[in-house]
Parts: structure tokens; C-alpha cells; sequence
């Protein structure tokens, strides 16, 4: 009777294999029946939008790539290099330009972010996600967002995120000094960042004896603007400034206001441009204070103030172009 159990459960057993295996085949063959009926064409445009949805994917929640356009990052990341941006870290947008994913974890001071330029003027989502899948098809070879000179236009940014929340910085010769919340001394930033042990290196186009005479230079200009002629010894130190390549008139024009604000002391407009320059930058909580590493070669939070970081998009992580460049962002 055992005997009989056993064969008859033997024979299901096979039974079932046959069938399995007779329809694995049959699957087969209809699959390849059907592959050999579609249009090549059709099957080739399948195969396209499945990448461009897997790429979209890729590019909106988890990592996107993009090429450094300008030297405001300098020594960190230089022109033309391709990077991956991390951006699934701190939330993704669920829509470009759209509400983002909320995330445990916050842009921490020091990070590479990535964040949409303040002065942007978007073409709408749908050419946003044109633009977007293009570019990360082509690993950012290939950019559809131009302006009129057929420049690729500065829809992200790429920063350090220096100043948090309750933080005030002050600009001396070129140098930030920084009271950060709750303190009431100020910092020198290269001080703190050896004191961190941050590695990176903030670069300088200007070197610090050059600034008696960008000092100089402003005030001679304020003295010849109240056609007052300016003291011999001042020409005399503001006639190097011609060799001087120098991007940002902060030195000159604070130097220059402080001699028209002696000379207008009842004009609040002199003063409130000077209370720039000497009160510097507050950095609101919820907010973080942006700033290229090339110091004297950027736009960024001097220019358009403190972002939500909330609108920060992610968080510069790779390196992958050139060969030799290759490596973690830091």
C-alpha cells in the first residue's frame, strides 16, 4: 500500500514538472514570435522610453550629473569638471521645481549643495524635464538650457554652505570673520577651518598687500566725485591699483563711502550703503549663507543673500570627469 502512495505521488510530481517545463517552452516560443513580428523601429523606441523613464528616475530622486561652468569653486572643483550630486540625501523634489520628499537628514556647515539660482527664470516643468533627461542621457554632454549668446545658463548653483542660521559675517580685506550665534567675538573663517579641520582651501585672486591701494584707489574716486582734490599721498598710493585684476569693488567701495559718508553725515543713503559693509551679512534661522571657495571670483550669497535650505536639492558627492580628477568632493 506504501508502495502505491509513493508511486502515485511520483507520478504528480512528474506530471507537474512536465507541465512546468511545457510552458516555460511555450512562453518562450510566443516571446520570440512576438519579437519577430514587431516593427524594429517600434522596438527600438520601446527600449528608448523605458531608459529615458529609468534615467528620469535616476536623475529626480537619487544622483544627477552636472558639469562646473564657471572657477567660483576653485580649488575644489574647476571648470569642466563632471560631477554626480547626491540627491536623494536631504529630500528629492517630487517635480522639478516642486514639493520635495521630506528627509531625516539637513545640510550639515561645510557641505558642496547644489541649489536653484535666485535670479533663474524657468521655461516651465515640462521643458525643465526635457532639459533634464537630456542632460543626464548624455551625462551632461549636451545642455538645452541656453540664453540668447548660446551660453548654458546658470539654472544650479554649486556652493559651500558657510553661514547657518543666527550666524553674522563680516568682510575684512577680502576675509570673512564670522559671530556665530550666540557668541560675541568674532572669528577669523580660515581660523575656524583649521580648527575643524576642514581641508579645503579657500582661494584668493588678491593678494593682502594689494589693499592700501584698492583702498586707496576708492577713495580718490570719492574725493573726485565732491570735486575736492584728493591729498598728494593717496594719488600716490592708488597709482598701482592699474596693475591690478581685481573682480569685486568691496574694498574700494567701502573705502570710497566712508570718505562721502564724513562728508554727508545727515544723508541716510550713504549710510545705509556703508551699513553694508560694515554690518555685513545676517543669516536668519532656516536659512543657510552660500559661498564659492574662489572667493574673489564668485556670485553667490554676498550677492543674492542667505537660500531656504529647504531649496537646497543636494549634496555634491563624486567627481567623475576627468579620469584624473576622479574622487569624493570634499
Amino acid at each position: 500500500m506504501d508502495v502505491m502512495k509513493k508511486n502515485s505521488l511520483l507520478d504528480r510530481l512528474e506530471g507537474l514538472t512536465e507541465r512546468y517545463l511545457t510552458y516555460q517552452k511555450r512562453s518562450r516560443r510566443i516571446k520570440k514570435e512576438k519579437q519577430k513580428a514587431k516593427n524594429p523601429i517600434l522596438d527600438w523606441l520601446e527600449a528608448f522610453i523605458w531608459a529615458v523613464g529609468v534615467v528620469l528616475l535616476i536623475n529626480q530622486y537619487l544622483f544627477q550629473a552636472y558639469e562646473i561652468p564657471s572657477g567660483s569653486m576653485i580649488d575644489t572643483l574647476l571648470i569642466g569638471d563632471r560631477i554626480f550630486v547626491n540627491k536623494i540625501l536631504f529630500g528629492p523634489e517630487l517635480l522639478p521645481g516642486m514639493a520635495k520628499l521630506p528627509s531625516p537628514i539637513k545640510p550639515k556647515r561645510n557641505d558642496i549643495i547644489i541649489f536653484e539660482s535666485p535670479s533663474y527664470l524657468s521655461q516651465g516643468p515640462a521643458f525643465d524635464i526635457a532639459q533634464r533627461i537630456i542632460y543626464m542621457l548624455t551625462i551632461s554632454l549636451v545642455d538645452i538650457d541656453r540664453d540668447e549668446s548660446g551660453e548654458p545658463k546658470a539654472h544650479f548653483l554649486i556652493k559651500r554652505g558657510v553661514g547657518w542660521g543666527g550666524d553674522q559675517f563680516v568682510l575684512h580685506r577680502g576675509d570673512f570673520r564670522i559671530r556665530f550665534a550666540g557668541e560675541t567675538r568674532w572669528t577669523e573663517e580660515r581660523e575656524f577651518n583649521v580648527q575643524r579641520q576642514f581641508k579645503h582651501r579657500i582661494s584668493r585672486l588678491v593678494a593682502p598687500e594689494a589693499y592700501p591701494a584698492l583702498e586707496a584707489e576708492g577713495k580718490v574716486m570719492a574725493y573726485m566725485e565732491l570735486r575736492l582734490n584728493p591729498p598728494a599721498g593717496l594719488l600716490n598710493t592708488a597709482a598701482f591699483t592699474n596693475e591690478i585684476r581685481y573682480p569685486d569693488d568691496r574694498a574700494r567701495d567701502k573705502a570710497g563711502l566712508g570718505v562721502i559718508r564724513g562728508a554727508y553725515p545727515q544723508d541716510p543713503r550713504y549710510r545705509v550703503r556703508l551699513s553694508r559693509h560694515t554690518q555685513g551679512w545676517y543669516v536668519p534661522e532656516g536659512r543657510i549663507l552660500p559661498l564659492g571657495d574662489n572667493r574673489d571670483n564668485s556670485r553667490d550669497g554676498r550677492s543674492f543673500g542667505p537660500i531656504r535650505e529647504t531649496k537646497v536639492l543636494g549634496k555634491g558627492s563624486i567627481i567623475y570627469w576627468p579620469i584624473g580628477r576622479m574622487g569624493l568632493i570634499r
